[in-house]
């Protein structure tokens, strides 16, 4: 059902969380070369703002497109066509993002992006989808996109769709970003990528078993802004690099702590606070949507 009024309310805003990795580990390879990972998705408060405006032509448009990023690569635009031919709706929408994720930074701006268009447009076109089949068209677009859509911290396993609930303490955290881009393929070509880390289950990992993000020392080795931002930020507790981007992170017990590190980041780094949430503003913003919509 479409929202009272949908077509002259104009902008409608829906949230695109970023997400930090607390542990990312390769623990094989399917036949088909994809990887299989075994990571914690940490939704955070903080991310970018999806825009969407009904068209009734029909017609999907970026109106702020991505500096060097074609149309044909624009994940929330791919996302709007992919739920516009499930769906088979004749209407179309204005997108516009405010982007505050940096790119490659191993944060899932792009992916939560998507999941945002989805959410929003599921719900802008009255399309009733519902997460289960929102977040299998978002897996088609990339593997982190499911854990957007559903909008809750998880556990994840396979290629990273395989999700499963996860109680995460509430915590504060440092986000630290060095300005570097990095290239996901490159790093899963790496000939040094450890390929064979431990396999844990989620009572293991509650209990405080080890883990790494086995990506970092291959980042680290390449990328000297980021190795310098892991020392910086190690010297506030145990450091580590998100996903397979440039921004590393550090969990902090109170606000009050983790701003005080914010205020010493050194120059040439970008450093901001935030907190750790089990269920993310996008979802939270779909169900006031219904609510409202009846």
């Amino acid at each position: 059902m479409t929202a009272p009024d949908a077509f002259d309310a104009g902008w409608s805003e829906w949230p695109a969380p970023a997400k930090l990795n607390l542990f990312l580990h390769v623990v094989g390879r399917r036949a088909d070369g994809y990887h299989l990972l075994q990571t914690v998705f940490q939704l955070l408060d903080r991310g970018d703002t999806v825009r969407l405006r009904l068209r009734t032509d029909g017609e999907i448009r970026r109106v702020d497109p991505m500096p060097g990023v074609a149309a044909g690569q624009d994940l929330a635009v791919r996302a709007a066509h992919a739920l516009k031919a499930a769906s088979g709706t004749n209407l179309g929408a204005d997108i516009a993002i405010d982007k505050r994720i940096p790119l490659g930074g191993g944060l899932g701006g792009g992916s939560s992006d998507a999941a945002s268009a989805l959410v929003g447009l599921d719900a802008l076109w009255g399309c009733g989808f519902g997460e289960d089949r929102l977040a299998t068209l978002g897996l088609a677009l990339g593997a982190d996109v499911p854990v957007f859509v559903h909008g809750r911290s998880a556990w994840a396993e396979g290629v990273g769709e395989r999700l499963a609930a996860i109680a995460l303490p509430p915590r504060w955290f440092v986000v630290v970003d060095p300005g570097v881009s990095v290239p996901t393929a490159e790093l899963f070509r790496a000939p040094e990528l450890t390929r064979d880390a431990a396999h844990l289950t989620i009572p293991l990992f509650l209990s405080g078993a080890a883990t790494v993000n086995v990506f970092e020392p291959i980042v680290r080795e390449r990328e000297a802004a980021v190795a310098s931002a892991l020392d910086w930020l190690a010297g506030h507790g145990p450091a580590r690099l998100s996903g397979t981007g440039g921004c590393v992170f550090v969990a902090m017990e109170s606000r009050e702590a983790a701003e005080t590190v914010v205020r010493e980041c050194p120059q040439g780094m970008r450093a901001w606070v935030a907190r750790g949430v089990a269920e993310s503003p996008l979802r939270a913003r779909r169900r006031d949507w219904d609510a409202e919509a009846g």
